[in-house]
């Protein structure tokens, strides 16, 4: 039998005093309402982070003092604002939003927030949040993926050329793993762009950096071969992942900088 979830949202006013201490930790998991192409729904990374999210907690949350917050669905996406649905916050916007949820946070016991973040597009934001939030607040924060963007250093699969960001093999395997309902792999098509991934520098998780659209590759907005996904491997992923956080939310339980 899976334990509990601690949510913060579930607590009554008086016991945040009591149950939320110094050593507590808060997930903040992201998710995004974006296109990701004919085949899968638009609530991906929403439903991918928020069962990591919950799966972990569940597992490591009483021994680690880890609580778990509503995950946030609308984030930075404007890479798909070209598609209709797609419901996107600007940078100021998100930096606003992120800003006070780290004040919230700072006003309870706990020190220490972490974002579970589940859409790439909104890692740079968080790289710069992580430290204003640390400047303005004193919070210790981080940021978790439940699985490494390709190009922020994550992997892809072979037939990908490392390129396959968004609604590929591996996050659509999830998907069938966690969704499968909200699937149509009757849809599904390779769409890799080969050109850029014989580049050494100017690539998806190349040296040079690029500004980028979705539909700049392909008119169905993802990149990515997701006709290699099976369920049994979004199981795998999953499994991966929820491991991996626990992890990582271990070592966050004991970090301080060194000292």
């Amino acid at each position: 039998m899976s334990k509990a979830i601690r949510r913060l949202g579930d607590l009554r006013g008086p016991e945040v005093a009591s149950k939320i201490t110094s050593r507590s930790i808060f997930v903040q998991p992201l998710g995004a309402l974006e296109q990701h192409g004919p085949h899968l729904p638009f609530n991906t990374d929403e439903v991918i982070a928020t069962a990591v999210a919950e799966a972990t907690v569940s597992a490591v949350g009483e021994q680690l003092d880890v609580w778990l917050l509503p995950t946030l669905s609308y984030t930075k996406s404007n890479e798909h604002a070209w598609a209709s649905g797609t419901i996107w916050l600007s940078a100021t916007t998100m930096l606003s939003v992120l800003d006070d949820i780290g004040r919230c946070i700072s006003r309870t016991n706990a020190q220490k927030l972490v974002f579970l973040n589940g859409h790439g597009g909104n890692s740079a934001l968080l790289n710069v949040v992580n430290r204003e939030l640390r400047l303005s607040y004193g919070l210790q924060t981080f940021t978790a993926h439940p699985s490494m963007p390709p190009d922020q250093g994550g992997a892809s699969a072979e037939s990908e050329l490392g390129m396959g960001i968004h609604g590929g093999t591996d996050e659509t395997s999830v998907m069938l793993h966690l969704r499968p309902d909200l699937v149509d792999m009757s849809k599904a098509v390779r769409r890799v762009p080969e050109k850029i991934a014989l580049n050494k520098h100017v690539r998806f998780g190349g040296s040079v950096s690029f500004g980028w659209l979705s539909n700049d590759f392909f008119v169905e907005g993802h990149i990515g071969d997701p006709t290699h996904a099976t369920a049994e491997l979004g199981a795998k992923m999953f499994k991966s992942a929820v491991k991996n956080f626990g992890e990582a939310l271990e070592e966050i339980s004991t970090f301080n900088f060194g000292k």
